[in-house]
């Protein structure tokens, strides 16, 4: 994060929420906090990062572009 009043500072995260709660958070309805922060977990670690692709990472996912860089 840069500093105060950097219009940029969040446009990542704010992307990240947007998708998230499109792809999985509206799409059902939710009984109680812990089956969502089940399903999140899920979400981010079974599916985000290991297979989703993403634009930004030259249509790979994060997981996939982190072992070419690295």
């Amino acid at each position: 994060m840069s500093g105060k009043g950097n219009c940029y500072d969040n446009a990542a995260v704010e992307t990240f929420f947007k998708t998230i709660k499109a792809e999985m958070i509206w799409r059902r309805s939710w009984e109680t906090r812990r089956q969502v922060e089940m399903a999140i977990f899920e979400y981010i670690n079974g599916f985000y990062n290991p297979r989703r692709r993403h634009s930004e990472l030259g249509w790979k996912s994060p997981a996939a572009f982190e072992r070419k860089v690295a």
